[in-house]
């Protein structure tokens, strides 16, 4: 795990890295369109408000699975047009980028610490998401958390690239 728990690091850091042109490009407006429909089109504060919901929403996920019977799958997860989930996000949106990156900052610790406390047999455990089905407690690390932060940080820096060249 000290490889997932390292890349999440740092992609947190790269995130982080980010603040000085995220603070300096406020205030960002809102996205008329930020749901999960076609023409979404997310700004910075779309992104950060859904980083800032989907690492405590992930990490409660596994430790849920963690929690369970040892003998049976556990359901858990969501699908990207979660009513809770647009609703955080609509919520986190209208705060600004130097308080949501705070709070992120802090999410990213308590994310990497709870997979740096992992053991071999707890990453094995199973859990069943909605859509994508079973998946190991490591599996659902790399993909909700780490190469989904991973595609974030790209989708921030080529917003920030776009609004720099306009």
């Amino acid at each position: 795990m000290d490889d997932l728990s390292s890349r999440l690091r740092d992609a947190g850091n790269a995130l982080l890295g980010l603040r000085g042109a995220l603070v300096a490009g406020e205030p960002w407006p809102l996205s008329d369109t930020w749901g999960t429909e076609p023409e979404a089109d997310w700004g910075p504060r779309e992104v950060l408000a859904h980083i800032d919901e989907m690492l405590p929403y992930w990490t409660e996920q596994l430790e849920r699975v963690l929690a369970a019977d040892v003998a049976a799958a556990v359901p858990f997860g969501r699908v990207a047009t979660d009513p809770s989930r647009l609703s955080r996000i609509d919520e986190n949106r209208r705060h600004p980028s130097g308080q949501l990156l705070d709070e992120i900052d802090i999410g990213i610790e308590r994310t990497a610490s709870f997979v740096d406390g992992l053991s071999t047999a707890q990453r094995e455990r199973i859990g069943v998401h909605p859509s994508r089905g079973e998946l190991t407690v490591e599996a659902s690390i790399e993909r909700f958390l780490v190469s989904h932060l991973d595609d974030h940080v790209e989708q921030l820096r080529s917003i920030l690239t776009r609004d720099a060249e306009d």
